[in-house]
């Protein structure tokens, strides 16, 4: 049984990707609209994110432990009950978490604007990454009044608010930040000639790379000295890459040369997945995808545009909102390249979308390959044991063996404790 679709070659000269039929395995159910699951170095425990405010442990035997290991719900920016992109949005552990137990959440809080009433009357919420540390008495619960504020970006709408956050190989944490949310890079908040994502002088709609290690300029971080814009005066130091919209949810590849993959949420017609490096604009709101843009028009693609020094997606595909036929989904959900114990998966890509529609569940599971030449082409998975809709899709996860987990929800806001993180494997 399979379901045999072409593959759709969407960045480069055309390849042929094979088919792929998956199971999703129940791995963890009873939680909250999970958002990331993290394994840290060295443990075998794994800690995911609850939406609405918890951070949960996850032990060796796959057992959801009732006690939290964090609850910071009281710092949480109240949330809407029918869909909210508020809330935990990110976590990471220390690369030497084993050793000083200090980890990293990120989220989103009420307004923190320090005497600015325009933003206090006209903006939504501060987004917040804060680290902690575990309680010297209990490994399972962290200590709740470690907690000390790394960053703080003030924030215009309620959603493109990225925040996945990372540690990279080289040791420094990296931050995604969304363009400041409502539509086309525009409006409160946006920079009204270029939009924030071409606005190096604003943290929005970037990949930040930060040293906690450190402290400079009354900041709980330093500037790593080969940021690419260390030396721009007009550059915020913080930025590693520019040019995003809303990028939910990247990765480090755990093998080859450990490259960074990120998707990042378009606007109406297409969805893209992103490799990123240092100084590199992914072309946000110049472009969508590969595709010209023009804020004003959204739907209508100008012929021409000035793309110099604009890095294209790896792979793009049509979102329904703007082109039903042939879609494959509305809103990109990043994963992670494949190391664990099947062969045949061994650098492949793993991603997928929300959902082909906000009225419906209908999750979608993609598997990304790259050709010899360095395009790549993608296919829709084929889930084998489900029938009809798949839950929405919020998150991908990877443990410390390389295997990958979709982190999904039947809810389209952050309530309830029915929703279920399914480890993907073969069909057989």
């Amino acid at each position: 049984m399979g379901l045999a679709l072409s593959a759709t070659m969407v960045v480069g000269a055309p390849t042929t990707a094979q088919a792929v039929d998956i199971k999703l395995e129940p791995y963890v159910t009873g939680i909250n609209t999970p958002l990331a699951m993290v394994q840290p170095a060295g443990d075998d425990r794994k800690f995911v994110i609850e939406q609405f405010g918890k951070v949960r442990v996850i032990d060796a035997d796959g057992n959801l432990l009732p006690t939290p290991f964090l609850d910071i719900r009281n710092k949480i920016v109240t949330q809407w009950h029918d869909f909210d992109e508020r809330g935990l949005l990110g976590i990471a552990f220390h690369p030497d978490f084993a050793n000083n137990g200090k980890f990293y959440v990120a989220y989103s809080t009420t307004t923190n604007f320090q005497g600015d009433l325009a933003k206090l009357f006209w903006w939504d919420h501060t987004n917040t990454v804060e680290e902690y540390t575990v309680s010297a008495d209990d490994p399972n619960v962290a200590d709740m009044h470690s907690g000390r504020i790394i960053s703080e970006i003030d924030w215009p709408q309620f959603n493109h608010n990225g925040h996945w956050i990372g540690f990279g190989p080289d040791g420094m944490l990296y931050i995604s930040t969304g363009d400041g949310g409502y539509a086309n890079d525009w409006g409160i908040g946006h920079n009204v000639t270029e939009g924030n994502g071409q606005d190096l002088s604003v943290l929005h709609g970037k990949i930040l790379r930060i040293d906690v290690n450190g402290s400079s300029d009354g900041k709980n971080y330093a500037i790593p000295a080969d940021n690419p814009f260390v030396d721009n005066d007009e550059a915020a130091p913080e930025i590693y890459a520019y040019g995003l919209r809303n990028p939910w949810r990247c990765s480090f590849d755990m093998g080859g040369e450990n490259r960074l993959f990120c998707a990042d949420v378009q606007q109406n017609s297409f969805e893209e997945v992103d490799i990123i490096a240092a100084g590199d604009n992914m072309g946000w709101r110049k472009k969508e995808a590969t595709h010209c843009f023009n804020y004003q028009a959204p739907d209508d693609h100008p012929a021409d545009c000035d793309q110099a020094g604009m890095v294209d997606p790896i792979m793009e595909y049509p979102n329904c909102t703007a082109q039903p036929d042939g879609c494959k989904g509305i809103s990109v959900t990043g994963g992670y390249v494949y190391r664990g114990s099947h062969a045949d998966w061994d650098g492949k890509y793993i991603f997928g979308d929300w959902s082909k529609s906000f009225a419906t569940m209908d999750g979608q599971i993609f598997i990304g390959t790259e050709a010899d030449d360095g395009t790549w082409s993608m296919e829709v998975a084929n889930v084998t044991n489900m029938d009809g809709s798949k839950p929405y899709v919020l998150a991908f996860a990877q443990d410390a063996d390389g295997e990958v987990y979709a982190l999904t929800s039947i809810t389209t806001g952050p309530n309830g404790t029915l929703d279920t993180i399914y480890k993907i494997v073969p069909a057989n």
